[in-house]
């Protein structure tokens, strides 16, 4: 699905669905206009949200992959900016 997508407004999202709470664990991408990949991924509530950018499809995978698992080593492959503050309702 990843190789899949295209440019604009192509976007995936693999979600935790857990039990009905406020809290919401996910990880997405969008591959940009620029023909690079915006990955975020959220840790349960707003103020851990977090966004970077790469060429590499196939760092993303990894990143895909590896939070699917349950992992968190593949956050290190990767400058995160905390942009929770800017989603907050």
């Amino acid at each position: 699905m990843l190789a899949n997508l295209h440019r604009g407004n192509a976007h995936l999202i693999l979600e935790n669905v857990g039990e009905e709470n406020e809290d919401s664990w996910y990880i997405q991408v969008l591959l940009r206009d620029d023909n690079t990949y915006q990955l975020e991924f959220r840790d349960g509530v707003a103020a851990e949200h977090y966004q970077t950018r790469t060429i590499s499809q196939e760092r993303v995978l990894t990143a895909l992959l590896g939070w699917a698992a349950g992992e968190t080593d593949w956050r290190r492959d990767f400058m995160w900016n905390n942009v929770g503050s800017e989603l907050a309702d």
